[in-house]
């Protein structure tokens, strides 16, 4: 702890309090003797930006430096503009994706003091000597120094007793990626590069005895070096307890038999492979500059299911230049067919930077101004089919990537006895109309009880898609009755809703004698 108040303070704002903030952890490890003047300071989105600045001003910093990303842009203008109103003296210094491509940058970067672009490690520690020693630089924009992975200071010393405990800890094998998929930042990486093996083992092994059970690996190909990701795989099976987790982003085409085999020995609820397919087209995976072979993928997810105990989630994202609802229905359908436990439906955004971006004008890309810039538009798909599939992503959450309605979602997307096979519907196309039935009915996709799920999806598919009321009772029931939920489905399907006579001066009333 500094018996002082500190010089610099790392900051930024975390999507949930389980994340935490890996990059602010690599600058501060590389802070070298300012280290001594520094601090890190988490918050949430969640949490009011008055308060923020409160907390940050108290320690009377002379340079606050802040990690922006898409998800936290919005919130961290608002702390800087309130910071700069209260304390104009107090230096601010941006950095992360989001304010990484100059001039391609929100406005936040104008109410900043100084923005590094891009590799922060060696640049934020440089530029801040140089502001605490009275010369601060007169270029507001700064480009970042990538140095070899082996110049800098690993973080993972860093991370808390209370982060080990309640966080999720992100760590790196490599930083970078070879493929050049024109949505994703990574695009813009030249290779990827490894950090050396056995001192990065030897940092998982001090955070496994200091009590770290929940590693979330960030390279972007986890498997794109077979031998590496063998021996990594190898060395957490040796240290295999009941609360070790591993969370992987593979690629989905290479899966060689060295590593299926390391594979097939991890036991249930260790292993979860994020496995982003995106789309199985082959025209717009050519567009977009993305190298897949879809009947690999396609094999390399059936073995994972039948031959494994790895949990899988893969990707697929909607709004792509040239995609149109039937063709992203022919994907996902796909995808369906080859059973992974969740489906992530993402909506395509508009990265700051993205090689995408040269497709705007002719596919006519239209996208929210403001973060988190998703798109609203294209060519080939109109604001309301987007809106409908934003909708059905929501839906198919709480239904399907739960885990709760597991022998419902096969009613929901199979029907019953083919019954609208000769109407021509798919799996896609079935939840598309459950979907849009659930949003005419709750004119919502938030807050949504789990008691009124199950009414809806009752109603649904007794009036809507007519199916045996019997049938449909007993499937909500085998997963009422898996989920533990109190009670009977049977009370609850009859139990009526009442409405209560609302009282103005409710509050008011409580003052009287």
């Amino acid at each position: 702890m500094l018996s002082q108040q500190p010089a610099i303070i790392l900051s930024t704002l975390n999507s949930r309090y389980m994340h935490s903030a890996f990059g602010l952890r690599y600058l501060f490890a590389n802070l070298g003797e300012l280290q001594a003047q520094a601090l890190i300071r988490e918050f949430t989105i969640q949490e009011r930006p008055l308060d923020i600045a409160e907390k940050l001003l108290s320690l009377n910093p002379r340079i606050i430096g802040f990690s922006v990303y898409i998800w936290n842009v919005v919130e961290t203008g608002a702390i800087i503009e309130l910071i700069k109103q209260i304390s104009p003296q107090t230096c601010i210094v941006l950095g992360g994706p989001e304010v990484s491509h100059y001039p391609d940058v929100p406005d936040i970067v104008e109410l900043a003091d100084y923005t590094i672009q891009g590799a922060g490690e060696i640049s934020f520690k440089r530029l801040c000597d140089d502001i605490l020693a009275g010369k601060a630089p007169l270029n507001k924009i700064i480009k970042g120094e990538v140095v070899p992975l082996e110049q800098l200071q690993t973080p993972y010393q860093y991370y808390t007793d209370e982060d080990i405990r309640n966080r999720l800890i992100y760590v790196e094998a490599s930083r970078g990626c070879p493929f050049k998929c024109e949505f994703c930042l990574s695009a813009l990486d030249k290779t990827s590069r490894a950090f050396a093996l056995s001192t990065f083992l030897e940092e998982m092994d001090r955070l496994i005895q200091r009590g770290a059970r929940n590693f979330k690996f960030i390279d972007r190909t986890f498997n794109l070096k077979v031998s590496t990701s063998v021996r990594i795989l190898e060395f957490f099976l040796q240290r295999m307890t009941d609360q070790l987790y591993l969370h992987f982003e593979v690629i989905p085409d290479n899966l060689p038999e060295s590593l299926k085999q390391v594979i097939q020995r991890f036991p249930e609820n260790s292993l979860q492979f994020e496995i982003g397919v995106q789309t199985f087209d082959p025209e717009i995976q050519s567009l977009i500059s993305r190298r897949q072979d879809n009947q690999k993928t396609c094999e390399n997810l059936i073995w994972l299911r039948e031959n494994s105990r790895a949990h899988l989630h893969a990707d697929l994202i909607f709004g792509l230049p040239g995609d149109t609802l039937d063709n992203f229905a022919k994907s996902f359908d796909q995808l369906v067919a080859l059973k992974p436990h969740e489906i992530q439906l993402g909506i395509l955004k508009r990265l700051r930077g993205a090689p995408i971006n040269r497709h705007d004008k002719a596919y006519r890309m239209r996208y929210r101004s403001s973060a988190p810039y998703n798109i609203l538009s294209t060519r080939d798909i109109d604001f309301f089919t987007l809106q409908r599939v934003n909708r059905f992503a929501r839906y198919w959450d709480m239904i399907a990537n739960s885990g709760r309605f597991k022998h419902t979602l096969k009613l929901i997307l199979y029907g019953m006895d083919d019954k609208f096979e000769t109407d021509g519907y798919s799996p896609f196309y079935r939840f598309m109309r459950l979907s849009d039935h659930f949003y005419a009915t709750t004119q919502s996709t938030w807050k949504i009880a789990l008691t009124r799920l199950y009414k809806l999806l009752y109603n649904v598919l007794t009036e809507v898609f007519l199916y045996d009321r019997q049938s449909v009772f007993d499937s909500l029931n085998k997963d009422f009755v898996q989920a533990k939920q109190k009670g009977s489905l049977e009370h609850l399907l009859a139990k009526q809703k009442t409405f209560r006579k609302g009282v103005a001066n409710k509050r008011q009333l409580k003052h009287t004698d």
